[in-house]
């Protein structure tokens, strides 16, 4: 006999705390003999809607799998949402899930929505549901304390404070740094003329931190993690140039000017907010000051004996 499936349907980027707590409540409806599946969008919905829509993203498909599994998920699927599968009634999406996965029950918040032009509500999928041989399960906001007061946790909010900097308070959301990946590319070469040599990171679609100097740690091409100060910004004291994230591996004496390598980075600490200085002298200045603070903020995680 199959497993009882407990199904979550949503884009779940970041998997923050609310995400963790659909997880939560889905094992909890069919126990540890049972299964949690995730249906997860990607790209976004709106990204094939609306032209104009730029996605931020906080999360890859391989992070937001990994992170879902790890919150206790047994299977997370990817949709494709084509125009012709977000043209679909209520009705007929909610019947393609069922046919192909047959959930005991569905677990979501308040605030989903499906179907074309998102007209299908919660009340929606419990009629639905009664009719289609499973429950739904709906799953209080998850708040948080910000600022003095409790707040909802949503991928929104994640994404406002990243943007601002606040690298500190969005993982705390998150419950882990938040964290970027991609591919090293070439850059100006100018780190390592000035001796601090630094991996250019193609960041794709990722979201940036605010223009700012992080301390955090980066995993490099052996798959060792060092402790890193990361530039994001324009680079004001020299010729600016578009926003870019450059990442100086502490402790790493491998030839960043390589290109091509995969690099995962973490924004762990705002350190300051990116200056221009009056030559190089001041600026080198600042980076050894960069580098202790980023030594000394930055704790690395203990190798197993």
């Amino acid at each position: 006999m199959d497993a009882d499936a407990a199904l979550l349907i949503g884009n779940f980027d970041g998997v923050h705390l609310g995400h963790r707590a659909l997880v939560d409540a889905a094992r909890e409806a069919v126990g540890p003999a049972g299964r949690v599946v995730v249906l997860a969008f990607d790209p976004h919905p709106r990204a094939v809607l609306q032209s104009d829509f730029e996605p931020a993203r906080l999360s890859s498909r391989a992070q937001r799998e990994r992170w879902l599994r790890e919150s206790g998920c047994d299977e997370v699927r990817f949709l494709e949402p084509t125009r012709d599968f977000l043209a679909q009634s209520p009705e007929a999406f909610v019947d393609g899930i069922v046919e192909s996965f047959r959930p005991v029950c569905i677990v979501e918040g308040r605030d989903f929505r499906f179907g074309r032009d998102r007209a299908g509500d919660l009340d929606r999928l419990r009629e639905l549901g009664t009719s289609r041989g499973f429950t739904v399960i709906e799953v209080d906001e998850v708040h948080a304390p910000f600022e003095g007061e409790a707040v909802a946790v949503h991928s929104g909010m994640i994404r406002s404070l990243i943007r601002e900097g606040l690298v500190g308070r969005a993982a705390f959301l998150l419950q882990r740094a938040y964290a970027i990946e991609g591919t090293v590319v070439s850059g100006d070469r100018r780190g390592r003329e000035l001796g601090y040599p630094t991996a250019n990171v193609d960041h794709g679609e990722f979201l940036l931190p605010a223009d700012g100097i992080y301390a955090g740690t980066a995993c490099g091409p052996s798959g060792r993690l060092h402790r890193a100060a990361i530039s994001v910004g324009t680079k004001p004291t020299f010729e600016e140039t578009p926003r870019v994230c450059e990442v100086h591996l502490l402790d790493y004496d491998g030839p960043v000017e390589d290109y091509g390598w995969f690099i995962s980075v973490r924004f762990e600490h705002w350190l300051r907010p990116q200056v221009a200085y009056e030559g190089i002298e001041p600026l080198l200045e600042q980076l050894r000051t960069d580098l202790e603070e980023t030594r000394r903020r930055v704790e690395l995680p203990t190798d197993p004996e």
